[in-house]
């Protein structure tokens, strides 16, 4: 733990998991019903990942924990479990906000031990996810990376990015800015089942294409890929393809994995909404987190494939590709509630 007054053997007179000066709040708006804040007060905000992660950065910032994003298969669940709270609706529901982030952030980058390495944002869980629409941390946190000219990335699944593009000009002014939105399908059903606190797949595409206009490099974790729900040639190629109309800097695509806490809530997911498919779950993820090489490596090379028809690449950044005739613009019968409160 690194924050002030929690605790995980409270007394009597104290929760079990927070100190007495821990803020908790709740809020009778559609955005945030249902859902608890616990402000705490960091002791440090610049966090070095572990030596044996598989991530390519070694520093990240996270000004939240939990998520209200809800996405069934979120790798970041387990982390709950560490708060004593559960890895399934607590981790949707119960959002820690760290609302010291950004002069804690001011004060670390300040520091001579600090020599200005590459910070990622979003990694683990959304800095843009539906809290950052009331607590505004992040404009603080993009003001210390562009005051101290320290580069940094964004990944999120959220479009309240675009409230911060012009501090985002401004930091891309002085340093390296990279930003990148995950789209791992199209499917508007699947969507509202397996990421139902997010805006729609549409709607980050449109978060892509809006920060590349503005010449803030954003590409698109094509992720996750989620076997035999959104891994079918035509749905690979569809995604690319809408990807590539974006205007998207670049594609990774990166096939769904399920580790400890995810696993267990996202296969009870799949018992509800798809229960034919559990035993191939089961099957294709017998060995561990991962699925195996040979189903990874075919999904890898179609999806470059398809990168490669449509011209996606660092050679047209921010540019739209009209692949064929615009569609006529027809309203969503049904954007959702989720949809109008998150744009």
């Amino acid at each position: 733990m690194r924050w002030d007054n929690l605790a995980l053997d409270g007394g009597p007179s104290a929760p079990a998991l927070f100190g007495t000066d821990v803020v908790t709040r709740t809020f009778d708006t559609p955005e945030f019903r249902g859902i608890t804040f616990h402000e705490v007060r960091a002791r440090s905000i610049v966090n070095r990942v572990p030596g044996a992660s598989r991530m390519p950065f070694e520093w990240t910032v996270n000004p939240y924990r939990g998520c209200s994003h809800a996405c069934v298969y979120c790798f970041a669940r387990k982390t709950h479990t560490y708060l004593d709270l559960d890895a399934g609706l607590d981790f949707d529901s119960q959002i820690i906000v760290k609302v010291n982030a950004p002069e804690l952030l001011r004060r670390e980058l300040a520091t001579p031990k600090w020599h200005g390495e590459h910070i990622a944002m979003g990694t683990n869980v959304d800095c843009y996810q539906r809290a950052e629409g009331r607590y505004r941390l992040m404009p603080g946190i993009l003001t210390a990376l562009r005051d101290q000219a320290n580069p940094f990335s964004i990944l999120t699944k959220g479009s309240l990015i675009l409230r911060d593009i012009e501090l985002l000009e401004q930091a891309a002014r002085v340093t390296e800015v990279a930003t990148a939105v995950s789209v791992g399908f199209l499917d508007r059903s699947l969507w509202r089942t397996v990421e139902p606190g997010t805006p729609s797949p549409a709607m980050r595409l449109e978060v892509c294409r809006r920060l590349n206009e503005r010449h803030i490099p954003c590409g698109v974790l094509m992720a996750p890929v989620l076997p035999y729900l959104s891994d079918s040639p035509d749905q690979l190629r569809a995604t690319v393809r809408a990807i590539a109309e974006a205007g998207a800097t670049s594609v990774t695509p990166l096939v769904l994995h399920l580790r400890s806490g995810a696993r267990e809530w996202y296969l009870a997911w799949l018992s509800v909404h798809h229960p034919r498919l559990l035993s191939r779950y089961k099957a294709l993820y017998a060995e561990g987190a991962y699925a195996p090489k040979w189903y990874q490596r075919r999904i890898t090379r179609q999806v470059h494939e398809f990168a490669a028809e449509y011209g996606i690449g660092p050679a047209r950044p921010g540019m739209a590709r009209r692949l064929g005739p615009p569609a006529p613009a027809v309203p969503d019968p049904d954007p959702g509630p989720t949809q109008l409160t998150l744009l």
